[in-house]
């Protein structure tokens, strides 16, 4: 299907050039740089070769990995579902829709503990079904009426692409944004590039911010950190960032150029995701194909990767990896979470990284210089070390007390004193903890790598935003 959108959209130019944006503010770009943050420099990096992986026999949908829903299931075990028929809502507003990744039977529905959806397991047909939703024509995306567009996108289930600041949360449809902010960033080992995965389809993205614009009170920014071979990107980036991880956050762009309280309620939205909700629009049916990065000192054939939404793990990862010592880190070293071989690619991930567990323990280690170890601290060897370097999901150390060495406040991209916080929060001190600026806070895991003493600093402020989010909800 993504074929045949590619097609009809080069052969047309009449409403793809920048100049035709709706409510964009393309045209001018800001240069921002980011003082703080870091770059993790090891091995494993991808390449920007692009490989189509066969079809897998099933795909499935992972309600679990996704942040504050709650899921009710619309289908049972056994039922037929196409391509785009509604598996789960979500009970706060059933209006947002989750819908099938593939068109087939359901063969399995798992649960967790307290009756938590984990997997809905589809396995496919040779010939899919798809559900068909309303087509809107290239000229008319422009001036598509708002309520119309937000019921498209429910309907088709990727108005959920959409999240909304402070909290990260699905965007609520009928709140309308100061600004929507559109990342092109890659800084986190290992995402897609937007070189990659925009080469083929640019009329399609111009005509998702055009659909976009339809959305917003003001401004579509398009934001990207990092230089891009892309001429055709000229004239479409607003904000161009320059820095390390994680520079490319949207929520960095939006705590450097916020100018009143209300900016707090920016929308944000992934490159790749603007070229679903145009291609969903033109073609009338859910675009299943993704392009997602497989990386990692253990993956074979590092490269990105042309896939289905939904891929089981093992079928990204491929059959030569030695599952024993292996750790399946799905959707971003510092931001995903630990996969098991038989999970799916969840609604967000677009990156599967595979990392040795790490848990024998070298002969004499506590004395090594370290010249290999990846480590923020100067105290091994490897602070002189400009190769990359084997990462390992070993702690390698100890939890211990906070010992106030000022290394998360130096790296924090947004300035909200960590160490600082995340003591307010112990203390149950929360006006503190949000005067230090926790809403701020981007969850970029920075401070949780760089503390000697261990301590989950990002999983505790980002449960605080959360249970202050349900507080306030």
């Amino acid at each position: 299907m993504i074929e045949n959108v590619h097609d009809r959209l080069k052969s047309s130019n009449e409403h793809s050039g920048p100049e035709n944006f709706s409510r964009t503010s393309a045209g001018h770009m800001k240069t921002l740089k980011v003082k703080k943050g870091y770059r993790l420099n090891i091995q494993g990096a991808p390449s920007l070769d692009l490989e189509a992986l066969e079809t897998p026999t099933r795909v499935g949908a992972t309600p679990e990995n996704i942040p504050f829903i709650k899921p009710r299931l619309c289908v049972k075990s056994g039922d037929e579902v196409k391509v785009g028929s509604v598996l789960f809502e979500d009970k706060r507003n059933p209006d947002i829709k989750f819908v099938s990744p593939g068109g087939g039977k359901i063969v399995q529905i798992n649960f967790g503990p307290r009756r938590v959806i984990q997997q809905i397991v589809i396995e496919l047909d040779p010939e899919e079904k798809h559900e068909e939703f309303e087509k809107i024509s290239e000229k008319d995306i422009e001036n598509i009426d708002r309520n119309r567009l937000v019921k498209l996108l429910t309907a088709g289930g990727l108005w959920p692409l959409i999240r909304e600041f402070p909290f990260r949360d699905i965007a609520v449809p009928e709140r309308i944004p100061p600004a929507i902010i559109v990342s092109l960033g890659a800084l986190e080992p290992f995402q897609p590039d937007c070189d990659v995965y925009l080469k083929e389809s640019m009329p399609l993205f111009k005509l998702g911010l055009q659909a976009l614009g339809r959305l917003v009170e003001k401004n579509v920014y398009v934001s990207i950190c990092g230089p891009s071979s892309m001429d055709q990107l000229n004239g479409l980036v607003t904000h161009s960032l320059i820095g390390d991880y994680p520079a490319d956050d949207p929520g960095v762009l939006l705590y450097y150029t916020r100018k009143s309280s209300s900016d707090n309620r920016c929308w944000y939205i992934n490159g790749q995701d603007v070229l679903l909700l145009a291609q969903l629009l033109i073609s009338g049916q859910y675009p299943t194909e993704r392009i997602v990065v497989r990386a990692g000192s253990l993956a074979t054939g590092r490269k990105h990767i042309k896939t289905r939404a939904g891929v089981p793990l093992s079928h990204l990862a491929g059959p030569e990896i030695e599952t024993d010592n292996c750790r399946y880190v799905v959707g971003g070293i510092f931001r995903g979470y630990a996969g098991r071989e038989g999970d799916y690619l969840g609604f967000y991930e677009t990156s599967l990284t595979l990392l040795p567990l790490g848990e024998k323990t070298a002969v004499l280690d506590f004395v090594r210089p370290g010249f290999a170890k990846p480590s923020y601290s100067r105290t091994f060897l490897s602070s002189f070390n400009r190769s990359a370097l084997n990462m390992d999901c070993k702690l390698h150390g100890d939890v211990r007390a906070c010992v106030a060495c000022g290394s998360c406040n130096r790296i924090c991209p947004v300035d909200i004193l960590p160490q600082l916080t995340y003591k307010s929060i112990l203390a149950d001190a929360l006006d503190e903890s949000l005067a230090h600026g926790l809403l701020d806070c981007v969850e970029c895991g920075l401070c949780s790598y760089v503390c000697p003493s261990k301590i989950e600093l990002t999983l505790t402020l980002r449960n605080a935003k959360k249970a202050y989010y349900k507080e306030q909800v």
